[in-house]
């Protein structure tokens, strides 16, 4: 390791000295005494073989070589300063536990990647995220025990409204996924009563998410209890797997099924020349989304879809 002629007490020294004027109120400054602070600079001097200060009967003039280290030493206790802020800094948020909760699909096919954009711009941060139903979230967000939410804004509880902040994110679409053989393959949109004459893959009835998907189906005027269910299975991986092999047809995210229609290993048609589609809502505690990390997650969210940077990195077009 280099050795220095030179330590950070006797920049500071030199440095009280220039804002002072005179060696005494700048001993007074540090809280030395003159003997010892005049030490100080003797020994600097001693160890760099040239005078500092140019001593006269009523002020303290700097030598050139006095002034060259002056203008270093503001540099460098300068940089030690914003060093000793970052590292309380870091410290302070270190000790803030950042857990964000969604449903299962946005917390698998979503937030891992919005996380870990996060943690690669805020590389000191630490990020926690919980998987469970938007009652769920929305309560552990009222409690404290998860600072932010990605949900479905017509699942979250309406007792707890005044409690809690939302805004809207983005739309998640349902589409209508068919065997790539299907004799509908290549067909863009089809009728309500076309799909009704349909082979179906469902959740089993007391999955959560048959009821979520139903009541979505619901709100676009399809009547769930009019599809022909042929197959109804205990995940959406199954559920894939079933329509790939040509056992039926099925409604999805279309968050689930990107790779496939990506590939063509799957289609998809509209219904009606609609889109099918959920709100996801942005979900904070009105009393501690001001926190810092929360902050700077929440509107980096926001961030990622106006610069359009979620096309790229969370796929949501294809």
């Amino acid at each position: 390791m280099k050795y220095f002629p030179f330590s950070l007490e006797q920049l500071r020294i030199i440095q009280a000295i220039k804002n002072e004027a005179t060696i005494k109120q700048a001993a007074k400054k540090l809280y030395l005494s003159q003997p010892a602070l005049s030490l100080q600079i003797q020994k600097l001097e001693s160890e760099i073989d040239s005078p500092i200060l140019d001593r006269r009967k009523k002020q303290i003039l700097f030598t050139f070589t006095g002034e060259l280290i002056l203008d270093y030493a503001d540099k460098i206790l300068r940089l030690c300063e914003e060093a000793d802020k970052a590292i309380v800094y870091f410290k302070k948020l270190k000790r803030i536990s950042l857990t964000i909760g969604s449903n299962e699909i946005i917390g698998t096919y979503i937030l891992p990647k919005i996380i870990d954009l996060f943690c690669r711009r805020y590389s000191y941060t630490h990020v926690k995220l919980e998987i469970d139903c938007t009652n769920c979230i929305s309560w552990d967000i009222v409690n404290g025990k998860v600072d932010i939410g990605i949900v479905e804004e017509e699942e979250i509880p309406k007792e707890l409204y005044n409690s809690l902040y939302s805004k809207p994110y983005f739309k998640e679409e349902i589409v209508l996924i068919l065997p790539k053989s299907h004799e509908l393959k290549d067909t863009y949109s089809i009728t309500k009563e076309n799909l009704y004459n349909l082979d179906f893959i469902t959740l089993k009835p007391n999955f959560l998410g048959r009821k979520l998907m139903d009541d979505v189906l619901k709100k676009f005027n399809i009547e769930s209890d009019k599809l022909k269910i042929k197959l109804e299975l205990n995940s959406v991986e199954a559920i894939k797997r079933g329509v790939q092999a040509g056992l039926g047809v099925s409604f999805v995210s279309i968050l689930m099924v990107k790779d496939e229609l990506y590939s063509k290993r799957l289609n998809s048609v509209m219904i009606d020349d609609r889109n099918i589609s959920k709100h996801l809502t942005l979900l904070v505690n009105l009393k501690t989304h001001k926190s810092q990390l929360s902050g700077k997650f929440y509107k980096y969210c926001f961030a990622i879809l106006k610069t359009r940077l979620y096309i790229k990195f969370l796929n949501l077009d294809y």
